[in-house]
């Protein structure tokens, strides 16, 4: 009926009426073309967001990657330096005695006892100077011979100690030394006895000690525990470089040592007396990464120190 009376509308209303068919025909477009949108909308937030987390997981993997950088550089630096150092494992102080062959230098004006052995006069005598290997036998030596007259022997503040109190791995005072029997000491008993200026807080003599033993029994079961007791005794004394670098030593050499998680800590906490607070925090992190077991005593110290450190 509508297409009929169209039809016999004049020419103009029928343009009208054309014109308003497609005016109610677009009306419905918008509706369509809002639901388009929407979807474009939430597919771009989509597309944000997954590119969010992908920045997120680029960001950590940096971090993850400057963090193992840092720590291979300061691995690095810790090997130049004991590279450098060279022998700086030797006996401290006094000069190593010479060949059995040569007369030991007599160092003017120092005080000897009335009853000094003279070993040039006695080549073959028991107080005779002899090549030694190591500084048990030395101080055994000092304080074995101490009945027979032999002069003291400057082991800067060794010597001096062990007066008090015979060092735990000799046999009684004026009994045969080690060197003179033969018997070398256990790497226990050379550990033990290390450990005991430990005990009495004595990091110095704990110090040489350890340095010894690693010296000589580098590859003994007990040489990780040694390497921790000796960056403690660097640690007692806020030597915090030298510390960092025994702590770092046990986590590079020793990976699953029993100490493991404590020298990690330890390491943490010389980094921090360093000044390197963003290392030391990283550190913090590694131990529970590393030792998810750790006992309570390390997980405490870790939270502490980090709290300490302002750790973020």
């Amino acid at each position: 009926m509508m297409v009929r009376e169209f039809a016999f509308l004049p020419c103009r209303s029928r343009l009208l009426a054309a014109v308003a068919f497609g005016a109610i025909a677009m009306a419905a477009l918008p509706a369509v073309a809002q639901d388009a949108a929407e979807l474009t909308v939430r597919t771009g937030r989509l597309e944000n967001q997954v590119r969010a987390l992908s920045g997120q997981i680029e960001q950590l993997q940096f971090e993850n990657r400057r963090l193992t950088e840092q720590l291979r550089k300061f691995q690095e630096d810790v090997d130049f330096r004991l590279n450098e150092r060279g022998g700086g494992g030797a006996r401290p102080g006094g000069a190593s005695p010479g060949p059995a062959a040569q007369p030991p230098v007599t160092q003017p004006g120092r005080p000897r006892r009335n009853d000094a052995f003279d070993p040039s006069a006695h080549p073959g005598g028991s107080g005779a100077p002899r090549q030694l290997g190591s500084m048990e036998g030395i101080i055994e030596d000092e304080f074995a011979g101490a009945g027979g007259g032999q002069g003291p022997l400057d082991l800067q503040g060794v010597g001096r100690q062990v007066p008090q109190g015979a060092l735990p791995q000799g046999g009684p005072r004026g009994g045969p030394s080690v060197a003179a029997t033969g018997a070398a000491p256990s790497p226990k008993d050379s550990y033990d006895a290390a450990y005991a200026y430990v005990l009495r807080k004595e990091y110095e003599q704990a110090e040489m000690g350890f340095r010894q033993f690693l010296q000589s029994y580098p590859r003994d079961r007990l040489a990780a525990d040694a390497t921790f007791w000796l960056g403690e005794s660097y640690f007692q004394r806020q030597r915090y470089r030298e510390a960092a670098e025994q702590f770092l030593k046990i986590s590079r050499d020793y990976p699953r040592a029993g100490k493991g998680a404590d020298s990690l800590l330890k390491l943490g906490m010389s980094l921090n007396g360093l000044g390197a607070r963003d290392q030391a925090c990283a550190t913090y992190a590694k131990v529970g990464v590393d030792f998810p077991s750790a006992s309570n005593a390390v997980r405490q110290g870790v939270e502490r120190e980090r709290r300490r450190a302002r750790c973020a």
